[in-house]
């Protein structure tokens, strides 16, 4: 990624923007600020630490382009309102996407703002006389930040310039992409630091809660593990995690529920607060743009209603008869009422639309008001990453401990270990692609699996004959490769 001299001056507005917030991800501005005296109290630690967290709210991360993928993974398709809109998407999951597509610019460039100001924080907040606890704390969170964003890079992108300190002039600021192998070294390295730096989810309380946790750091290096394809590692990592204390929720629902946040099942969420201080997209907008992009057009169902992400009927017949999952996910003729009023299959394209993120007008009355956090990881998805390690070490039969743990909560019936590996493999893998529909993950799957070989079989059952192995990377845009000439492209492209 390219870090420019204005892309400096930008990220360090961003922190200097909450200087003076004494609470978690607070968006209040300051009118003058002292850069003579920034970095020397314990609360421009917190407030750099803030900062390192807002770009993960963006619209170019989790507020919509992550979301997106389950359209290039065949879950849905864009729906939106015709046309144009929502073209860069479109030709994403049509697999014709060009080095100018607007979408993989916003993934390419997303991170970009956190990483520095974590690398910001860990170069400035050591020196800092302050409670040593708070120190290790923030810098923890550093670590974990940023390596989730080099996680999002170098899944989408293969090979990215590794940068692990702030740029100043004179540094090399036209940076080659650095090998994978070399950026899956830092991210396990910085989640590992966060591992041992970062205190339980338990010790956080009132507007600390949220906060980046041990149980956080090592559900995520589980993730990175599974990707890598180091078993033993990713199974006793999620066993860790087991062991603090995360459980199921009751109720599917509620990791999606806007007054239910931070459950007992979260291990990580990006919080929205709903505030309408700023502009519904402006890169500070604190409310969440899930429930009014998804939400069934002309149905007056939620604020704004834009109709994007329409469940195909391939999706839905994928479900099980009697899957609890459905009812909670899916908007088709026929389902119980939302929020009063029922569905009509003419709301959508394909038929369908989500129900998973909508959020009643009671609790967001406009489009620009939902306060809805999106769970990056959670706790029935560490719980299938198990069953998946498990498996590939052959071992079938503790496998089906952990997935039958989040079968039995969508009501449907045990699975045997009586099939072979490559069997039980597809049965997880389908697990996962219904438990966790439309939250961003199933893309990942697609791809990591069999070097993407999984991906492309599926892609090409179900009509997306244009997917092949080049794909499965997103190109390096044009636009930064015409002002960095190190950058090199991705095969294909």
């Amino acid at each position: 990624m390219k870090l420019n001299k204005s892309f400096v001056v930008i990220s360090c507005m961003v922190i200097f923007a909450t200087g003076c917030s004494k609470t978690f991800l607070e968006k209040s501005p300051l009118d003058s600020v002292n850069t003579s005296n920034f970095y020397k109290t314990a609360g421009d630690a917190v407030a750099a630490i803030n900062a390192a967290y807002q770009p993960l709210q963006r619209p170019k991360l989790y507020n919509m382009r992550m979301w997106t993928t389950d359209i290039m993974a065949g879950n849905s398709e864009v729906g939106a309102g015709g046309g144009t809109d929502g073209i860069e998407t479109k030709d994403e999951a049509n697999f014709v996407t060009t080095t100018d597509n607007a979408g993989v610019l916003d993934l390419y460039r997303g991170p970009a703002p956190g990483i520095l100001a974590c690398n910001i924080v860990l170069e400035r907040v050591p020196a800092i006389n302050m409670d040593q606890d708070l120190k290790d704390r923030i810098l923890g969170e550093a670590h974990f930040l940023r390596g989730l964003y080099y996680f999002i890079l170098v899944r989408f992108f293969g090979d990215v310039p590794l940068i692990t300190k702030p740029q100043n002039a004179g540094d090399d600021l036209k940076p080659a992409r650095t090998p994978k192998d070399k950026v899956y070294e830092q991210i396990v390295s910085d989640l590992n630091d966060a591992i041992t730096m970062l205190p339980p989810r338990e010790d956080y309380s009132g507007s600390e809660v949220g906060r980046a946790s041990k149980g956080s750091a090592v559900g995520l290096l589980a993730k990175v593990y599974l990707t890598l394809g180091d078993y033993q590692k990713t199974v006793d990592l999620c066993r860790q995690v087991t062991n603090l204390g995360y459980q199921l929720n009751p109720d599917y629902s509620d990791n999606f529920s806007a007054t239910k946040k931070n459950t007992i099942e979260s291990l990580f969420e990006v919080q929205y607060s709903g505030a309408t201080t700023y502009g519904f997209f402006d890169d500070f907008n604190q409310a969440s743009w899930l429930s009014t992009f998804t939400g069934p057009r002309n149905s007056d169902f939620v604020g704004g209603a834009y109709g994007w992400n329409q469940p195909t009927q391939e999706f839905v017949d994928s479900y099980e008869p009697g899957d609890l999952r459905k009812d909670k996910t899916v908007l088709y003729e026929g389902c119980p009422p939302f929020d009063g009023k029922d569905y009509k299959a003419s709301y959508s394209g394909t038929g369908y639309n989500l129900r998973k993120f909508l959020v009643p007008k009671s609790i967001s009355p406009d489009y620009n008001t939902n306060p809805e956090d999106f769970v990056v990881l959670r706790y029935a998805d560490v719980l299938l990453m198990e069953a998946e390690a498990l498996n590939e070490l052959g071992q079938m039969d503790a496998a089906i401990v952990p997935l039958n743990e989040v079968r039995e909560r969508a009501g449907l019936p045990d699975k045997q270990a009586n099939v072979s590996k490559d069997e039980m493999r597809t049965v997880i893998l389908h697990e996962r692609r219904m438990e966790l529909a439309f939250e961003g993950q199933r893309w990942f799957d697609l791809i990591r699996v069999q070097n993407g070989q999984y991906g492309l079989d599926f892609l090409h059952s179900i009509g997306k004959v244009n997917a092949t192995q080049k794909f499965l990377l997103l190109p390096i845009p044009q636009v930064e490769r015409d002002a960095n000439e190190n950058l090199t492209q991705n095969p294909g492209y």
